[in-house]
């Protein structure tokens, strides 16, 4: 059987002309190399190599004959190692991105579209839901990477990485409401007035729950929405004051159809974070999203 790394041998001490210098390049011995070639010799049943007091020199009836056929094929057998390489190092198949429909518009889609123009062959699946339906996929295997609103009930089938967002919840109100701009408010203050939170049940409104008792106060909302766009549009049509993200609401509070109130003490703030299937297959699709995220998090 054809011993490769024999013949490695050989041809690094021929073109180094030297069993020290092929040992350097080798990472290996200079006994080792030498043994090598004697190896190589015995196997070929004839001397490759003329010992000269200056080093190696190729012998003209063996070493010589052999040397361009040895050079030719450890090429070929370089290109077959740089083409799987490549393959590890390239994007294919399909990658399923599970998240909120929020958290897709707001977080993640400058994202995706720099991911597609990186690596179109990859055909991206868009799973939209919640945060606890998004843990359920990681967990059975419909869903490769997901992005849950934190903070989230521990569990055992998906593991946390890091967070790609931060989310600060403020209270917004529309021009309906535009006597308390630039006043301080507390939160007994807004009980005085129609507040829209999201529905129960949802992470965002265990936060702003969690945060009103903790100052003694029980929410009384007077609208219960499902989503942050239809709060925006009910806040800026003078429905009432909303509790959502600052970064969800900043194109309407730009635009001037919404304005955040001066409410203190400010909300904690939430994160996005980034989770995989505790024993997550990690092929280069996957990690090239991941270094993604992470790249244009810092």
């Amino acid at each position: 059987m054809v011993n490769l790394e024999l013949y490695k041998v050989f041809y690094t001490v021929a073109r180094c002309g030297s069993l020290t210098k092929a040992a350097e390049e080798l990472y290996i011995s200079q006994p080792a190399v030498s043994q090598a070639i004697k190896q190589l010799e015995t196997q070929l049943g004839t001397p490759l190599f003329n010992r000269l007091h200056k080093g190696m020199e190729l012998s003209k009836q063996g070493g010589e004959l052999v040397f361009a056929d040895v050079e030719k094929a450890l090429q070929l057998l370089g290109g077959v190692e740089d083409k799987l390489s490549e393959l590890k190092q390239s994007a294919t198949g399909t990658l399923r991105i599970g998240a909120s429909e929020t958290i897709f518009q707001y977080v993640l889609a400058d994202k995706i579209v720099e991911y597609h123009k990186l690596y179109p062959q990859v055909k991206i699946d868009l799973i939209s839901d919640v945060s606890p339906k998004i843990v359920e996929y990681l967990r059975s295997d419909r869903c490769d990477i997901g992005f849950l609103n934190l903070p989230i009930m521990p569990d055992d089938g998906i593991r946390l990485t890091h967070s790609v967002a931060l989310l600060h919840d403020v209270f917004v109100a529309g021009e309906a409401f535009s006597f308390l701009k630039g006043k301080e408010l507390s939160v007994w203050d807004l009980q005085r007035y129609p507040l829209l939170l999201m529905e129960p049940h949802t992470i965002a409104r265990a936060a702003a729950d969690h945060y009103a008792e903790s100052l003694g106060v029980h929410w009384q909302p007077a609208v219960e929405v499902d989503s942050w766009g239809f709060m925006k549009q009910l806040v800026a049509e003078g429905m009432g004051i909303g509790c959502i993200p600052r970064e969800y609401a900043l194109r309407r509070m730009r635009s001037g159809e919404l304005f955040e109130l001066n409410v203190s003490p400010a909300m904690p703030s939430r994160s996005v974070g980034l989770a995989l299937p505790k024993n997550a297959n990690m092929p280069f699709s996957l990690r090239a999203f991941i270094s993604l995220c992470k790249k244009q998090d810092t």
